[in-house]
């Protein structure tokens, strides 16, 4: 295990929900951290490093405290969460209940009054590690929905700091915010920070309005009055990923082979499908997967050239909705599958597992077509992830028109997933569209993703963050 280490105040602090890291077993069975996969964390480790920070959050296991321990050139300050908290502060407030209030009520969302003492309760405990890792005038980032109370917290603990807070899931308009009977507590909870972010420019203008309209501050444009004279911002910063990572990935020569070997392995077929998402009622995986059914049983698509390739990471299996989700999905493939397929040859191949970034990299290559529909996303980086993975500017992504990700990559074929028939017109004009009119617009989606990658999202809010006011 890492080296365990006394809190020193840094100017330079992240607080999320979970730590970077994984706990994995090495070949003696020794207990030892990994950097865990995933965008955010490879954005800001090298700005970590730089300031030799400090990232603040839960290391994943329950009723054990953990003291504060040295990795990579930055400190890990572990907050600890009981069994309880897990169930009634994570699984219940934050995807009980904001998770499909913030997602248009795609679920229905839960109100307990228990799960609501929780979320106060572990954002005060995140709110105070923070306070005290800190240096004077340190500058701390929060992230996303499960700790929207911290940067009112925090400041009530620390006027000299600059917080900052970033919420990677959509913000909902007014008319569903207000269902939340916690609604003031939270718009408090998030005008604690200086700079609030958003994945678009709808959910900045969503929490303006609600701040005008149930707060009664004054507004104008992107700022909002408080009534002590501080002002906080809410704008746009769209996330994205590591464009030049995964471009050198799939460029790679194992990686390559592995896409020849995957495109074998599903029977050499004309056209790849590709669908890749965590299993959630929010992605919208069986309505695409029953309009391909649909286009397989209508004869548009043929199951002997073509192949639907579906990835659904395991997710939140402990939660009802998503045990349901799974049964229907699993339903539903092996319908198609019973009815239109042949030996060694199913219609879908359905896979519900996680892989690492290199097998994810060799599908991207592999599929002629990365289908991304979800019903509401935040953002989405799965398409951005395929785009950065076409160098030959071949390929096609089908993109919903709700997922954050459609303000910017203009150029893919947008549909609307709650359509059926819409999104097989999609599906088809995607797969016959002519090799030219594939490579113009995949060279646009390139383009975009390649000059506003995740260097770019983290270095654009901190410099924005950097240029508020001191406080002092």
């Amino acid at each position: 295990m890492a080296e365990q280490t006394a809190l020193e105040p840094v100017d330079f602090v992240v607080v999320a929900n979970r730590l970077p890291v994984d706990r994995k077993s090495d070949a003696d069975g020794n207990s030892v951290w990994r950097t865990s996969p995933g965008g955010l964390v490879t954005a800001l480790e090298p700005v970590m490093q730089e300031h030799h920070g400090a990232w603040v959050g839960w290391h994943g296991a329950t009723d054990e405290p953990l003291d504060p321990f040295e990795y990579s050139g930055y400190q890990l300050v572990p907050v600890p969460l009981s069994a309880q908290e897990v169930e009634e502060y994570y699984e219940g407030f934050s995807n009980g209940t904001l998770w499909p209030l913030y997602h248009d009520v795609v679920a229905k969302p839960e109100y307990h009054r228990e799960w609501w003492d929780s979320y106060v309760e572990v954002n005060q405990r995140f709110a105070e590690a923070a306070a005290a890792v800190a240096a004077h005038g340190a500058t701390v980032w929060v992230q996303d929905y499960q700790l929207q109370l911290v940067p009112q917290m925090l400041r009530a603990l620390r006027e000299d700091l600059r917080i900052g807070f970033f919420l990677h899931i959509p913000f909902p308009p007014v008319e569903l915010f207000q269902q939340l009977p916690w609604r003031r507590q939270i718009i408090e909870g998030l005008l604690g920070a200086d700079l609030i972010g958003f994945q678009t420019a709808g959910g900045a203008q969503n929490f303006t309005r609600i701040a005008r309209q149930r707060l009664r501050l004054d507004t104008h444009r992107e700022s909002i009055t408080l009534p002590s004279g501080r002002t906080c911002r809410a704008a746009a910063y769209p996330i994205s990923i590591d464009a030049r990572g995964f471009e050198t990935l799939a460029q790679s020569q194992p990686i390559q082979q592995r896409a020849r070997e995957l495109r074998h392995e599903l029977g050499d077929p004309e056209v790849i499908f590709l669908g890749v998402d965590r299993l959630d009622y929010t992605k919208g995986i069986y309505h695409r997967l029953r309009a391909y059914g649909e286009l397989v049983a209508e004869g548009v698509v043929d199951p002997a050239k073509c192949a639907f390739l579906q990835v659904a990471t395991p997710s939140r299996e402990r939660v009802d909705e998503y045990k349901r989700l799974r049964d229907e999905i699993d339903m539903l493939v092996g319908r198609i599958n019973g009815d239109f397929g042949g030996i060694g040859r199913p219609p879908i191949t359905y896979m519900h597992m996680s892989f690492p970034r290199e097998e994810m990299a060799a599908m991207y290559t592999a599929a002629d077509v990365c289908v991304v529909t979800p019903l509401r996303d935040g953002m989405n980086l799965v398409c951005k992830e395929y785009i950065a993975c076409r160098s030959n500017n071949d390929g096609a992504l089908i993109l919903s028109e709700f997922a954050g990700a459609a303000g910017e990559l203009r150029q893919a074929y947008m549909i609307n997933p709650y359509d059926v028939n819409g999104m097989k017109q999609g599906m088809v004009l995607a797969m016959n569209d002519t090799v030219q009119n594939k490579r113009r617009r995949m060279r646009a989606l390139r383009r975009q993703v390649f000059t506003h990658d995740i260097d770019t999202w983290a270095d654009s809010f901190l410099k924005d963050l950097a240029n508020v006011p001191s406080n002092e």
